[in-house]
């Protein structure tokens, strides 16, 4: 690469860096239904033209600020993980939960845009799905473990006749080598997590919950021994 070939890649990154931040700053302000291209280009002193070279449209910023807020968050859960690897899978189970509350404490906006409310006319393409996939398989990968560790998985309940096909499509799609029974219950798991911080970070358990960390702390005890965690 030329001296200017470098020269213009390290002016792109940096346009779309800033263009990134002050979308994030408009989400914290405004809320992601009111995202748009020209006020972030106005705010930066850009023409409107110039900006569509970055993001042609609302869409491809919005998809981006998805992508880099679900990598944010995996990341994170990735670092807690690693510092317990040699744990046992309680301890990793909780270590990756709690990382998922801390990060969502601390970006609240952006963990808004990917576990709130929906936005408007907007569809998440399919490049979302791998960032959005690292909490999950990191829980997946914990149970995977305890499974094939010694002493298993505690027995779950048998998954009721009249969803029986569906755990197995489940199973076979997420964890084709885990029963049935822990990968639904897992699923069960990875909505309660992500409801439990949503309830923290939107306000309904003002007033019901004071003691919020030993209150998660529990709750995420409580789950993985629903997954079947010894």
């Amino acid at each position: 690469m030329s001296t200017a070939q470098g020269a213009r890649a390290r002016a792109r990154i940096e346009v779309t860096a800033a263009i990134k931040d002050e979308a994030r700053r408009q989400l914290a302000a405004e809320g992601a239904a009111k995202l748009s291209l020209r006020a972030v280009a106005r705010e930066l002193g850009m023409v409107s033209s110039a900006l569509y070279r970055y993001f042609p449209s609302r869409d491809d910023l919005l998809t981006a600020l998805i992508i880099d807020a679900y990598d944010s968050l995996g990341e994170s859960a990735e670092r807690a993980h690693e510092v317990v690897a040699g744990a046992d899978p309680p301890t990793r189970w909780a270590a990756v939960c709690e990382a998922v509350r801390h990060w969502a404490l601390e970006h609240p906006h952006e963990y808004a845009l990917i576990y709130g409310s929906p936005v408007p006319g907007y569809t998440a393409p399919r490049t979302t799905v791998p960032p959005a996939a690292r909490v999950g398989l990191l829980l997946i990968g914990i149970l995977r473990d305890a499974h094939h560790g010694p002493g298993g998985l505690e027995e779950l309940p048998p998954v009721p006749e009249d969803l029986r096909a569906e755990a197995d499509r489940i199973a076979a799609d997420l964890a084709s080598d885990l029963p049935p029974e822990a990968v639904t219950a897992l699923v069960v798991a990875w909505a309660q997590l992500f409801g439990l911080v949503g309830f923290e970070l939107f306000g309904q358990f003002n007033r019901v919950v004071e003691a919020r960390e030993p209150f998660f702390r529990h709750a995420v005890r409580q789950l993985g021994r629903g997954v079947g965690l010894r």
